[in-house]
């Protein structure tokens, strides 16, 4: 008497449920439908063996994605039975087509059953037979929409629609599946980005904190929204004059987080975390930098996307202007910041620290340099090496104007003014005029 086993599998009759046990095979070592045969292995035969073949070929082959006609081979047998031999397929995961990629249509073999797979099998299915990128994997979902996207795209000027799909790469046109790149721009994305608003720069005191989901195009300008509310901004009024300095560039916040979505490995479930307190707001991604990729590669402009497809979109929409110039211009708009950005990598994140320029702006306005050079007794004592650098000039010269006094120092108007202030409260400096005809002389 034969039995079944896990590789062999017994049906009295040509049922729906075939497609079951075809995937079940399919998706573990391959094995063998005997019809025609009762459960205890007695044969029974088909009534009808050519009706019933062709009933067999039609199930297999619409019922099952992605297609797996060429693993499948039928033997006809004189005893009225069918054999109907499975061969493990390289296209895992095989599930069914009216379940979709999920534990309820991918069935896997177990013993004498064919049972469904767990969600960690089907991840590890598709990470073997796919061997390439998340973005280019098939993904667990198949049922998207893009309306986010829909959007983004006309505010670019910029074609969408399901023709352009394949030169996307949201779509294999072959197996007739969304790959992973397709997931992150649609509305049914998986992952967020958190942000949180902290009391202490130790972040262990929240003041506000918010999730962030849905299209990464959505995200982006959902975030960027947010951060900006949390970008403040501290005006400084000196005479008739009024300066604004907000606490962060807003291009480096947009280019901050545009590296953040666009490089992280999304190979992770967890979200991007962005920290914001008095001192800083910090982006963290996961994923780390690339295999041979080092910091100071990337400090010198250095770019090897991991998310090639995404980059390449985000670049056609012109969020970014070319690969490996987001880091750069970050640090460039902090050039005359006393306190600059500081990039954190580990093996498995990528941190990037934007300083809160007001912040520390005042805190170099009130720090001093001593003692000063013996040659130059009639200096105070307390002089930092900025104002001495002014009062060394106007030793020399008869007057500073403004844009020169920003010009000698390398300084936006804004700290300038904090530096030459200071020397005015100290009695070592005199201002003459306003506006464009005001000039800084030497106190004699």
């Amino acid at each position: 008497m034969n039995y079944e086993n896990e590789h062999v599998e017994f049906k009295e009759n040509v049922t729906s449920n075939i497609n079951k046990e075809v995937v079940a095979f399919a998706n573990t070592n391959g094995g063998m439908i005997r019809i025609g045969v009762d459960d205890n292995g007695n044969v029974v035969g088909l009534s009808d063996i050519d009706d019933s073949y062709t009933r067999i070929t039609n199930i297999i082959r619409d019922s099952i994605l992605p297609d797996i006609t060429m693993f499948v081979q039928y033997k006809l047998n004189d005893n009225n039975t069918i054999d109907v031999i499975v061969y493990e397929g390289t296209s895992k995961p095989y599930f069914l087509k009216s379940n979709g990629m999920k534990p309820s249509g991918v069935f896997v073999r177990q013993g004498a059953s064919s049972v469904p797979a767990t969600w960690e099998q089907i991840r590890q299915f598709i990470k073997l037979s796919d061997d390439s990128s998340f973005e280019s994997s098939r993904s667990l979902i198949q049922n998207l929409t893009f309306e986010s996207a829909k959007i983004e795209f006309f505010n670019r000027g910029v074609s969408f629609s399901e023709d352009n799909f394949v030169s996307l790469g949201f779509y294999d046109s072959y197996k007739k599946l969304y790959k992973n790149l397709a997931l992150l721009l649609s509305d049914q994305c998986l992952h967020s980005i958190k942000a949180a608003v902290f009391a202490d720069s130790a972040n262990t005191v929240f003041t506000d904190r918010k999730e962030f989901t849905g299209s990464l195009f959505k995200q982006l300008r959902d975030v960027y929204d947010y951060l900006m509310l949390n970008n403040h901004t501290v005006s400084v009024i000196h005479g008739l004059d009024r300066t604004d300095s907000i606490d962060y560039p807003p291009e480096a916040i947009r280019e901050a987080l545009l590296n953040a979505i666009i490089h992280r490995d999304y190979g992770y479930s967890g979200s991007i975390i962005i920290n914001i307190n008095s001192e800083m707001m910090e982006f963290i991604s996961l994923g780390g930098l690339p295999s041979g990729l080092t910091k100071t590669d990337i400090m010198s402009g250095i770019s090897l996307p991991r998310n090639e497809k995404l980059a390449s979109i985000f670049f056609r929409l012109k969020h970014i202007e070319a690969y490996g110039t987001g880091i750069r211009r970050i640090f460039e708009l902090y050039r005359d910041s006393p306190k600059k950005p500081d990039i954190i990598v580990t093996d498995n994140t990528f941190k990037i620290v934007l300083p809160n320029m007001n912040r520390f702006a005042k805190e170099e306005s009130s720090e001093y340099f001593a003692p000063l050079k013996a040659d130059k007794p009639h200096l105070p004592a307390k002089l930092t090496k900025q104002m001495e650098a002014v009062v060394n000039y106007l030793e020399k010269h008869d007057s500073l104007t403004e844009d020169g006094l920003m010009e000698l120092l390398g300084l936006k108007r804004t700290r300038s003014y904090l530096i030459i202030r200071k020397l005015i409260e100290m009695g070592m400096v005199d201002v003459k005029g306003r506006g464009k005809n005001k000039k800084y002389t030497l106190h004699r």
